[in-house]
């Protein structure tokens, strides 16, 4: 029998999890099979322990149950501590369920390694502070991050946000946090992430223009077949470049896979396979 891999969501019918693993286990030869699995809001602890009972080898979580994740495994790696959420579990050699964060780390190999930004002493702004925020600060601040501005419709949760990662700044490094208003009269990003989900229905969070010039690249964890609405003000404000989150989510599948088989696929393949599949829908 095949060795058994899913995703759990609710909804979870949209997701590119299968066709990416898919394309993983055929690249490295590994004997497996991967399903997206729609699970009952109040069902999730029940699935996982009936997943990984009969066999099942490995889960990746996405919304709404990352945080439910995170309280269920027993043993979380530091980076999924800190995120506060959980998108890949697994059972290590003591029966422990394990549980990881790949976002942030999917986030920036997609920036760094398939994109060329360089993260180290960039100026940062982040849109949005909700759980897919949290979980990349981590990533982007050991990347060398000089300086993150964290800004979302309520300011105090953004506040709370930079608070929690205090800790870990080096010397040369600041994070700070407020509301859009704040943005107002502000010097110009290297680097503005879309961490909100505005662009799933078209809108746009209420950001100035001044923060974005010909030198600064914007990114949106969001994806789709055609740009997304602040890929689209990216260009029309003549930003550098606007890219999408379409890297972000092959990357994050890619480490889960790294925990999972020891092996870590070439991701550069699948993106040019995903990007050629939305474009033919």
């Amino acid at each position: 029998m095949l060795d058994q891999y899913a995703v759990f969501g609710n909804p979870i019918s949209h997701s590119r999890s299968p066709f990416i693993h898919d394309c993983f286990a055929r690249q490295q030869d590994q004997q497996m099979q991967y399903r997206a699995i729609e699970v009952a809001l109040d069902g999730f602890n029940q699935a996982v322990e009936d997943f990984l009972q009969a066999e099942g080898k490995g889960l990746n979580v996405t919304v709404p149950f990352k945080e439910q994740a995170w309280s269920l495994a027993e043993h979380r790696t530091a980076r999924a501590e800190l995120a506060g959420a959980v998108n890949t579990l697994w059972r290590d050699q003591q029966g422990r369920i394990c549980g990881d964060n790949t976002d942030g780390v999917g986030l920036v190999n997609d920036l760094m390694h398939n994109n060329a930004v360089k993260l180290n002493g960039a100026r940062v702004l982040i849109l949005g502070a909700g759980g897919a925020v949290r979980g990349v600060l981590q990533p982007l601040l050991e990347a060398g991050c000089r300086e993150v501005m964290i800004v979302n419709r309520t300011a105090e949760k953004a506040k709370v946000l930079a608070a929690h990662f205090q800790e870990m700044l080096s010397v040369d490094q600041q994070i700070n946090a407020g509301g859009y208003a704040d943005l107002e009269n502000s010097q110009a990003y290297d680097v503005i992430i879309n961490g909100t989900s505005a662009s799933l229905s078209g809108s746009l969070p209420p950001i100035n223009a001044s923060v974005v010039s010909t030198n600064t690249l914007c990114y949106d964890m969001m994806y789709g077949a055609k740009p997304t609405t602040f890929c689209q003000w990216a260009v029309d404000h003549s930003a550098a470049r606007a890219i999408d989150g379409l890297g972000m989510l092959v990357e994050q599948a890619a480490e889960a896979f790294l925990c999972w088989r020891g092996v870590r696929p070439e991701t550069a393949p699948v993106i040019a396979l995903l990007r050629q599949s939305l474009a033919h829908q």
